[in-house]
């Protein structure tokens, strides 16, 4: 396992439960409530291992993950949670190489999620019309080195992007559905769009713009994560959660020709309907396959 450098982030994780995400600088000091730690007493040695305070509290020296380095971003706004990034990457198709449009840069938690996805050989164009927000995203991407994957432009995308034949859209706007023409422009037919917005009317608007300009497999859908205690003797859900974050819209753009993919759940045409029966379990004395 390779030293950990000057530069590196470390993640410090506390007997209780506590998180503290550092950059690693010779001479500097963290201070917790449970003492401090030098960080020369990690530099030059590997991470995955227990360290302890000045109080000889110990604490785990490890490599943090992109699920801890977004909840530690610096934030001006809400930044989306990773338990929906991780859903939006699978629901987009992202992979190293894809071409990817993002609307709405924010504080660039989705921003980096998505670099992190297409690198070394794909491209992320975030639009954002805030130059602060724009700012801060920048600087969050570049602090985790991901800046060579993004292009930022600040600009309204009511003109339009200046990408064709892209392989996803996502947009993190208030208003999505004004921007539905621009994305089906921009991404191949067929492609992958989605959306988050918080208030279901927002959903019903943008539904409504989906279906009017063609866009097929439209899928609404929340994700609700519920941690536990890991205690085992007396496992249980914690107290507090995060609940409703945000509806997650997924659609296909407009395909070549004039069928359009039906919506999640619609009715197949010349569809064969399978009834609903349970499925019998094989004898013991039958042969598999029969």
């Amino acid at each position: 396992m390779p030293n950990a450098q000057a530069g590196d982030l470390a993640l410090l994780y506390g007997p209780d439960g506590k998180r503290f995400l550092i950059r690693l600088q010779p001479g500097e000091v963290l201070h917790t409530h449970r003492g401090m730690i030098p960080h020369d007493a990690l530099i030059g040695t590997p991470l995955g291992r227990t360290v302890y305070t000045h109080l000889d509290m110990p604490f785990l020296a490890l490599e943090p993950s992109l699920h801890d380095l977004l909840l530690k971003l610096r934030r001006a706004s809400q930044i989306m949670y990773p338990k929906d990034i991780g859903y939006v990457l699978l629901k987009l198709n992202i992979s190293s190489g894809k071409r990817v449009i993002e609307a709405g840069s924010g504080s660039g938690a989705m921003t980096i999620a998505l670099a992190n996805a297409i690198r070394p050989h794909g491209c992320v164009v975030s639009y954002e019309v805030r130059p602060d927000m724009l700012s801060l995203a920048r600087k969050n991407v570049d602090s985790l080195g991901l800046l060579p994957y993004v292009d930022f432009k600040l600009r309204d995308i009511a003109a339009g992007f200046d990408e064709t034949d892209v392989d996803a859209c996502f947009l993190d706007l208030r208003e999505p559905w004004e921007y539905l023409e621009q994305v089906r422009q921009a991404v191949k037919p067929g492609g992958f769009f989605g959306a988050l917005v918080p208030t279901a009317n927002q959903v019903i608007d943008t539904l409504t713009g989906l279906q009017r300009l063609g866009f097929g497999a439209i899928e609404v859908e929340e994700l609700l994560l519920r941690p536990y205690k890991p205690v085992p003797g007396r496992l249980r859900p914690v107290d507090r959660i995060v609940a409703h974050t945000g509806y997650l819209i997924f659609a296909r753009t407009p395909t070549l020709g004039e069928a359009t993919l039906p919506a999640e759940g619609a009715p197949l045409a010349n569809a064969v309907t399978i009834p609903d029966e349970p499925l019998q379990p094989e004898s013991e004395s039958d042969p598999p396959g029969t």
